[in-house]
């Protein structure tokens, strides 16, 4: 067998070779970063300067940051915001932010004041970008509601196009490190300067007294090296090749299967991604043939994989649930190759063309 060709960026990228060595060197520094000594000042900076290169890629202020242990942690700020009286969820919103709907809102809710918007920048199974719509009052609108303040998860966006916190808009935002090539476990709570939050977890009052715990230094220390060399990326137009290997990548197959439906194609999207459906060819079928083959891909969001559920996703997107389930995702990172790429495309081939054959 070729050797194996990683797919699957959306559900963890690699891990950077920067982040490994800071990830290493922080686990020789021996102080809690809460202590006043020599050693704990060690291991405070190490915190404070990986805060420093979040803060650097997302365009925020370092005390906007908030270490946490991932993006799903960073989503429960839905509960610890005194003045969110209801939480207005979009329709391919991730689940960690639908988790929050027992609050008591829903996108019909009529307006009123509270009301916060939560949302995704870019969909972690189709890569579309929804941009947030403010009217001319300054409210953010979802459909016929109107709400006061933001949540963005930009979870899928980050170090992958250029966005900055500051002209957002968004009150908060929540993000993941081992997304963007840095160590899984952490990740990360944005918060306006003057936004009142409700401590994520209280305790020894670390992070300012918003995220009790001592600080997992060395994770946050790798999250900073993927952020900084993310940055490089971004500066270097790495992403801008990726895109060309996902456009060959649906060239390719959208020229030799007439049933296959690409999703979202036709909007803007992150450039890695590509999430492609055939009615009636399960997509965790198509999983592990092409994990068979030497591919791994995905069937959607890692966070449902071995769920069985409604695709509210893609129904979502108006697709019917015959073909939503037929769905493949296919993201590329900066490693990717095009010779991955036409493998991938060569061995995809040869099970559609068996599976029009048993369908005939």
């Amino acid at each position: 067998m070729d050797r194996r060709a990683y797919l699957d960026w959306n559900a963890s990228a690699p891990l950077r070779p920067e982040a490994r060595d800071a990830v290493v060197a922080a686990l020789d520094v021996t102080g809690n970063p809460s202590s006043v000594h020599a050693e704990g000042r060690k291991a405070r900076g190490i915190v404070e300067r990986a805060r420093a290169e979040v803060a650097m890629l997302v365009g925020c202020k370092p005390g906007e940051v908030i270490f946490t242990s991932g993006a799903t942690e960073a989503a429960s700020i839905l509960r610890h915001l005194p003045s969110a009286s209801a939480v207005c969820v979009e329709e391919t919103a991730h689940d960690c932010l639908w988790a929050h709907l027992d609050l008591g809102g829903t996108r019909d809710r009529p307006e009123g004041p509270g009301h916060v918007l939560a949302m995704g920048l870019a969909n972690s199974e189709t890569g579309v970008i929804t941009e947030p719509a403010a009217d001319e009052d300054g409210h953010w609108r979802y459909g016929a509601v109107r709400c006061d303040s933001l949540l963005l998860d930009v979870v899928q966006a980050v170090g992958r196009i250029p966005w900055s916190f500051h002209w957002s808009g968004a009150t908060v935002a929540i993000l993941s490190a081992h997304k963007l090539g840095g160590p899984r476990g952490v990740g990360a709570l944005l918060v306006k300067d003057g936004t009142d939050i409700e401590a994520l977890q209280k305790g020894g009052g670390q992070e300012l007294g918003r995220r009790s715990g001592t600080e997992n230094v060395a994770g946050i220390a790798g999250f900073g090296a993927a952020c900084a060399a993310a940055a490089r990326d971004l500066e270097a137009g790495v992403w801008a090749e990726v895109e060309k290997l996902r456009n060959i990548l649906e060239s390719t197959l959208a020229s030799e299967t007439k049933e296959t439906i690409f999703v979202g194609n036709d909007r803007r999207r992150i450039p890695n991604t590509s999430c492609f459906a055939t009615p009636g060819w399960k997509g965790e079928t198509q999983v592990m043939q092409m994990d068979l083959s030497g591919f791994a891909v995905s069937s959607g969001s890692a966070c449902s994989s071995g769920k069985v559920k409604v695709p509210r996703v893609l129904r979502a997107m108006g697709l019917d649930d015959h073909t939503a389930e037929g769905a493949l995702r296919v993201s590329l990172g900066p490693t990717t190759t095009e010779t991955d790429v036409m493998r991938f495309c060569e061995a995809w081939l040869r099970q559609e063309k068996k599976f029009r054959e048993r369908a005939a």
